[in-house]
């Protein structure tokens, strides 16, 4: 049945006094694309909230969950939303910026969250929730922030300072921020689809990489990547998004049922962060393929300080007044910089 039909039926369904009539009709089909691995914190969390969707609306709603780029590649699955060819998305932060929402690129800022906390403040707080409303002109409508974790970077060979990056051809997702965050350590950013990337590293394509650790272990990057350096210098992080046409169209109980279960798979998805992400983390020691680099008190300044002037650099692309936002958000102070 198509989406517009589905709609329709549904509509019928609010407009009924019958709580049996809505138990005739066919669910309502949700089609849940995302680019990553089942058992990655996106992926599970999109299997927790199909599933107590489903149970909330006693069946009323059925997401159907497509991983690892089954369905869109990361470049496709924007457009693919809009156009309603699907109904739900979880893209990294990074690729609202193409959009024309720029603000959202302040997440890929290296360095302006030290810890979850001061993230939280900003995704689970006002300033969250009024980063998500500007989606909607562009048709869609922003329903979560999911955590992945914080970024390391890999190579192959010792990335100890920021000195030793340069020249390296960095796998970045599109986004100028990050573009100018591999610049700003002579490193040569390289745009490409998640999908290419292990390809990519296994051929002398790209030299490396930045990925939380359970990206890095499930889409087996360490096997092509002789080095890791556990920076922390970014945030990783998504923004769970549907089809705002089609989000309207949904009979206003079903949608408190749909907002319930995301949620509970929210808090679902930022508890096991953490957890997945040092679980990998131990993987990868364990497999002895990558040497893991954990740097000192001096030399995450330096890499602090090298990459800091990106802030600056991007403040008239970002809004200068969403950065300084967050830093007052984070307690952030550039001067001490």
């Amino acid at each position: 049945m198509k989406p517009v039909k589905l709609l329709v039926s549904l509509l019928a369904v609010a407009l009924s006094a019958s709580p049996m009539a809505a138990s005739a009709q066919q669910p309502t089909v949700i089609k849940f694309s995302h680019v990553v691995a089942i058992d990655t914190p996106k992926g599970k969390a999109a299997e927790f909230f199909a599933k107590r969707a489903g149970e909330l609306t006693k069946g009323a709603v059925k997401v159907e969950v497509y991983a690892n780029s089954t369905l869109y590649k990361d470049k496709e699955e924007m457009e693919a939303l809009q156009l309603g060819a699907v109904q739900m998305l979880a893209p990294s932060l990074a690729k609202f910026g193409p959009l024309g929402v720029k603000e959202f690129e302040a997440f890929d800022l290296p360095f302006i969250f030290d810890n979850t906390a001061e993230l939280h403040k900003v995704t689970q707080g006002p300033l969250g929730a009024a980063l998500l409303s500007k989606l909607e002109p562009k048709g869609i409508k922003g329903l979560a922030f999911w955590d992945n974790g914080f970024k390391s970077f890999s190579a192959n060979k010792p990335i100890y300072k920021p000195a030793d990056f340069k020249g390296l051809k960095m796998r970045i997702q599109s986004s100028k921020v990050l573009e100018a965050q591999m610049r700003s350590m002579g490193a040569i950013p390289q745009v490409m689809a998640f999908s290419e990337v292990y390809q990519a590293l296994q051929t002398g394509v790209v030299d490396g990489t930045e990925n939380p650790h359970s990206n890095l272990y499930t889409q087996k990057f360490f096997e092509v990547q002789k080095n890791m350096t556990l920076t922390d210098h970014g945030y990783l992080g998504y923004a769970v998004i549907t089809n705002k046409k089609f989000w309207e169209g949904l009979p206003a109980d079903v949608r408190g049922q749909i907002e319930v279960a995301m949620k509970e798979a929210t808090v679902y998805a930022n508890k096991i962060a953490q957890e997945e992400n040092d679980n990998a983390l131990a993987k990868v020691k364990a497999s002895g393929k990558t040497e893991i680099h954990t740097p000192n008190a001096a030399e995450r300044a330096e890499f602090k300080k090298a990459m800091f002037k990106t802030h600056a650099e991007m403040a008239s692309r970002i809004g200068k007044e969403t950065i300084d936002a967050i830093y007052k958000e984070t307690n952030f102070d550039p001067a001490k910089m």
